[in-house]
């Protein structure tokens, strides 16, 4: 009997950088490319005729936009791919469909359930965080027999600004709150980057150091800064999502 793919899709429409991420979820998340269906939302479109139901579950990379930047700022490529994947959420979240939403994936999320995304409190430099799991947090699958406390890469300008109804609270940063949420039993978003060790990280900073995120000439203190982290607790929360909803 042939399983059903996860649904990877991705907002960077550097390639680059969406390539590196791709490998990073395989690599992460114990995956190989024939149990994925993924899909470049900055260059492919959703076809007409996919049923979400088809697959084991959908996972959405980051990227370098934000929900909250007016519609007159956003490029027609930051559009197309937020109208995509919000025609998605209705089902998501209604059906309860299993769900990982990674960095953009929480604001989408949010959003969608009425909570305030945007940048007043809670953005975070490109850095690791010490991220703390709240009492619900300790009790939830995903994150069963990791550390109560294990570091993250982070890096965003936009944040959630209050947790979503319906939402369990399940990872808090003290910069920044809302770490890894949950609606109803299925529906995961992390602020953090679960598929990112330093090597993945040094990639982006590379990449997006001319985006605003930190002063371009800062770039190689950050990648120095990032290879003296030991960060790999995360990349299990994204394991334990494959390992869960594989069918």
């Amino acid at each position: 009997m042939k399983t059903k793919p996860f649904l990877i899709l991705q907002l960077r429409p550097e390639t680059q950088a969406s390539d590196d991420e791709y490998e990073a979820i395989l690599d992460k998340g114990g995956l190989v490319q024939s149990e994925t269906k993924r899909i470049r939302l900055d260059c492919e479109l959703l076809p007409t005729d996919m049923k979400t139901t088809d697959y084991a579950g959908v996972i959405i990379g980051g990227g370098p936009g934000c929900v909250s930047d007016p519609a007159d700022q956003k490029s027609e490529t930051d559009k197309r791919i937020e109208d995509a994947i919000f025609k998605l959420m209705p089902f998501i979240v209604e059906t309860d469909f299993p769900y990982l939403g990674c960095c953009y994936g929480i604001g989408i999320l949010a959003h969608h359930l009425g909570a305030s995304v945007n940048k007043e409190r809670y953005s975070e430099p490109v850095e690791a965080v010490e991220c703390h799991m709240t009492s619900e947090g300790k009790t939830d699958r995903l994150l069963t027999g990791l550390p109560s406390k294990f570091m993250a890469f982070v890096g965003h300008k936009e944040a959630v600004q209050e947790l979503p109804t319906g939402c369990s609270h399940l990872v808090s940063s003290k910069s920044c709150p809302y770490q890894m949420i949950r609606y109803k039993t299925n529906v995961y978003a992390t602020q953090f980057h679960p598929e990112a060790d330093s090597v993945v990280f040094e990639t982006r900073i590379s990449l997006y150091k001319h985006y605003g995120y930190f002063p371009p000439s800062d770039a190689d203190k950050l990648i120095e800064a990032c290879h003296q982290q030991n960060v790999h607790i995360p990349e299990r929360i994204l394991k334990n999502f494959v390992d869960t909803y594989r069918l």
